[in-house]
């Protein structure tokens, strides 16, 4: 139809959990949580339930007693996603993976060949559910904000188009967290300023918002209550930032525990950095506590790196300013996170003790893990100690 916007958000519904409701069809139509000490996923009878993505284990089953908990298993999920993936790269030419599990795809120049943007999104959620085995929503619209909004209304297991001319009357109505970066303290200031809905922060003048939120975040939701949003699909899009995180689970964490674990986050941050040829200046810690509140500390380097060393010690001092939170408030995930990143040419910070740049000991390590396996050779304090799930992943 001419009134359709041209690009799709895929997004595959719980994703984790419709995979093993797949596999074991015992599970079909049963509440299934994904992790037994943190939900990693849930299935929509389980989230009917309250049950969460992040919440502790406890919680969720005292929640769902009649949920069925079962252990993740990694590669099944790569295996699903590399499947939808080749369906996406072949319904169109124009493909942006933004995680394992959606993507944004433009059809703007299919209409000859395939139909229209909505009965591509009908073909395409037909071929993932025949061939791959799995429900997927998706979203049409004019832009990539406003396609993602509509999948995530038309969740689970639907396929919504936002018409041309029409995105203001779909957009305004809904509630201000639909907006890209309105999580609970942002919608917390607005709500206190009596703001509750998208079309009432496009009805507060830019200053306005900018002097409650700060420029940055102002500006960007002046814009997206109005579906401003210029950007392409972007083939090929490299990553901005490469990180990892790991729940802690809500019972207390020792600072032995809590500094393995960041050890181990390290590791697998900076050997990413190494294998993908890239550095980075920006070093990240991320922390959620008991509540769910979070906070994030980073610190820019002076050059960039790859070095283990080099990003363990800056994430250590991060910790170190973070620690009254943590002693307060307990932990339940911490992450790691590289930001600022190029390609792996340029010069790197020094390792200590005299070692140069791209320094023989990270680069040895990696030769034996690419060898033996990633658990050939590991740092001492990480020995005896569980390394936490992998988690499947888009290329670096």
């Amino acid at each position: 139809m001419p009134g359709e916007g041209t690009i799709l958000h895929a997004d595959l519904d719980a994703f984790y959990a419709s995979v093993e409701q797949r596999d074991d069809p015992r599970l079909r139509g049963q509440p299934v949580i994904v992790g037994g000490g943190v939900v990693l996923a849930a299935s929509y009878e389980a989230k009917a339930h309250g049950v969460r993505t992040a919440m502790g284990g406890g919680q969720a089953r005292r929640l769902c007693p009649r949920a069925i908990v079962v252990e993740p298993r990694m590669s099944a999920y790569a295996e699903a996603s590399k499947a939808v993936f080749e369906v996406f790269e072949q319904t169109s030419p124009l493909v942006e993976g933004l995680s394992i599990d959606e993507a944004f795809l433009d059809v703007g120049g299919l209409r000859r060949i395939s139909g229209a943007p909505s009965e591509i999104a009908a073909r395409l959620r037909g071929e993932v559910r025949e061939r791959v085995g799995l429900p997927i929503t998706v979203g049409v619209a004019r832009t990539k904000f406003l396609a993602k909004v509509a999948s995530a209304v038309a969740k689970p297991d639907g396929l919504l188009v936002v018409p041309l001319g029409g995105e203001l009357d779909f957009l305004h109505p809904l509630p201000v967290e639909r907006l890209w970066g309105v999580g609970p303290v942002t919608a917390d200031k607005l709500r206190q300023r009596g703001v509750t809905t998208v079309g009432e922060v496009a009805q507060l003048a830019e200053e306005v918002l900018v002097s409650v939120l700060g420029r940055a975040s102002g500006r960007h939701l002046h814009d997206l209550a109005h579906d401003r949003d210029p950007r392409r699909v972007e083939v090929g899009r490299r990553r901005r930032s490469i990180g990892s995180q790991r729940a802690l689970g809500r019972s207390p964490t020792s600072p032995e525990a809590l500094d393995a674990a960041v050890v181990g986050l390290v590791d697998r941050v900076a050997r990413r950095l190494r294998a993908s040829g890239r550095v980075g200046r920006t070093v990240v810690l991320r922390l959620r506590f008991d509540d769910f509140s979070r906070a994030t500390r980073s610190h820019t380097l002076e050059r960039a790196t790859a070095q283990t060393q080099t990003i363990l010690e800056t994430v250590r001092a991060l910790q170190s300013t973070a620690m009254p939170l943590i002693e307060c408030q307990g932990l339940t995930l911490v992450g790691v996170a590289v930001g600022d990143l190029d390609d792996g040419g340029a010069v790197q910070l020094p390792l200590p003790f005299g070692r140069r740049a791209g320094g023989t000991l990270d680069t040895a390590l990696d030769d034996v893990r690419d060898r033996y396996g990633s658990s050939a050779v590991t740092r001492a304090v990480l020995l005896g100690r569980d390394p936490g799930l992998s988690v499947p992943l888009l290329p670096d």
